[in-house]
Parts: C-alpha cells; sequence; structure tokens
C-alpha cells in the first residue's frame, strides 16, 4: 500500500538521463567549461556548471581571490540572464518543473535561485520534543526550521543508505511498469513544442530568475 501510494515520488533513472540529456542539447556550446550537473525531483530542475576561474597572480591574498571569484560569478550571472531564461521557460514547458541554476568558480559554489517547497507532516509528541529542543538549544527558529535541520543532518550521514534506497526503488517501478495494470506515469511529461507561441499560463507561473523579486537567493 505504501509503494503504491509513493510510487510518483521518485524520479526513474531513465526520466534522468533523459532530462539530462535535454539539457545537455539545449544549453548553448561554451556556456559552462563542461557538460552541467542537473539534478531533479518533484518540484525542481537544478542545473550547476563550472565557469572559468578568474587569472590571478601566483601569490594573490586570499581575499583577493575571494573578491575576484565572487566578481566573476556574478558577471556571469548578469551576462547569461536572458539566455538561461530562454533555457528555463522552454524546460519548464516540457517538463512542468522550475529551473534554478548555480555555478562552481574555482573551488567556490554559488547558487543563483532555488525551490523551497513547503511539506505538511503530522508529528506525535516525543517527535515535537525533539524539534522543541532544537528551537530551546537556539540551533533552529522554529519548528519549521528545526524539521529541515533533521533532515539536512539524516541526509549528510545517511548518503549511501539514501543512494542504495533510491536504486531499490526504481527496480521496484521498474518491475511494476511491467505489469498487466501498469497506469502512464505522470513524471513522463509529454514532449511539446520548445518554441511556444505564448508563455506558461497561469498554472505555471513565469520564469523567475534570480534578478526578480520573487526568486529565493541560494
Amino acid at each position: 500500500m505504501y509503494l503504491r501510494s509513493n510510487r510518483h515520488y521518485m524520479i526513474t533513472t531513465e526520466q534522468k538521463e533523459k532530462l539530462r540529456g535535454w539539457f545537455a542539447g539545449r544549453l548553448p556550446d561554451g556556456l559552462f567549461e563542461e557538460p552541467a550537473e542537473v539534478t531533479v525531483d518533484r518540484e525542481e530542475i537544478t542545473v550547476i556548471g563550472r565557469i572559468p576561474a578568474p587569472r590571478l597572480a601566483e601569490d594573490v591574498s586570499a581575499a583577493e581571490r575571494e573578491a575576484a571569484v565572487t566578481a566573476r560569478i556574478q558577471e556571469f550571472r548578469e551576462r547569461t540572464r536572458e539566455t538561461r531564461i530562454a533555457v528555463a521557460r522552454d524546460a519548464e514547458h516540457r517538463f512542468r518543473r522550475k529551473v534554478s541554476w548555480g555555478v562552481v568558480c574555482d573551488g567556490e559554489r554559488a547558487l543563483f535561485t532555488h525551490v523551497a517547497a513547503p511539506v505538511m507532516t503530522r508529528l506525535r509528541q516525543p517527535e515535537r520534543q525533539v524539534l522543541d529542543t532544537l528551537i530551546a538549544a537556539g540551533v533552529a527558529r522554529s519548528r519549521s526550521d528545526a524539521l529541515a535541520w533533521c533532515v539536512r543532518l539524516v541526509q549528510r550521514h545517511t548518503d549511501d543508505w539514501l543512494v542504495e534506497l533510491r536504486d531499490s526503488l526504481e527496480q521496484v517501478q521498474r518491475v511494476r511498469a511491467q505489469g498487466p495494470d501498469a497506469a502512464p506515469d505522470p513524471n513522463d511529461a509529454p514532449a511539446a513544442d520548445p518554441h511556444p507561441d505564448s508563455g506558461p499560463g497561469p498554472g505555471h507561473g513565469g520564469v523567475a530568475d534570480s534578478s526578480t523579486p520573487d526568486a529565493e537567493e541560494g
């Protein structure tokens, strides 16, 4: 019962490969130094690419290097804004997910935008007490903040286990898809015209780049 109700939470390997392939073909040559890192879940596609580091003297100070990298990231962000908006518009129309952008420059990772999706849950008293303890200790400001902190802690310490769990779920999905009652997967959104006459409708929202007021900074 739980497997059936949770079947659409995971994105299959094939869907990820198709999405990465689409971005590899759609991103302009030369935008990034190497193929972009593309991550996807139910709400968001995150595209992170490597950009050239600024040319500096070998004996430059750490403060000067930091300032140069920050300026290079900002320059790339402004210069490529229109290009990234066009790619995001096509991707959001095709995959029905918001697109967020980020870069890696000289070892520094910067996320321009991100989606903060609300998650509702019900907790029993012992679980609520865990959150309240984190708040009392100053680790978190609210129960929602404390819950997000717990998720990050689990992610940090159980990466291998989570990868194995995702692989197992993908195998379950492949086996189920071969059954006689297999239904179409809503994650396989139908391909659409990459150049529609008009932008996404009200149901899909506009394309928010990091410069827009409603975009969240990473």
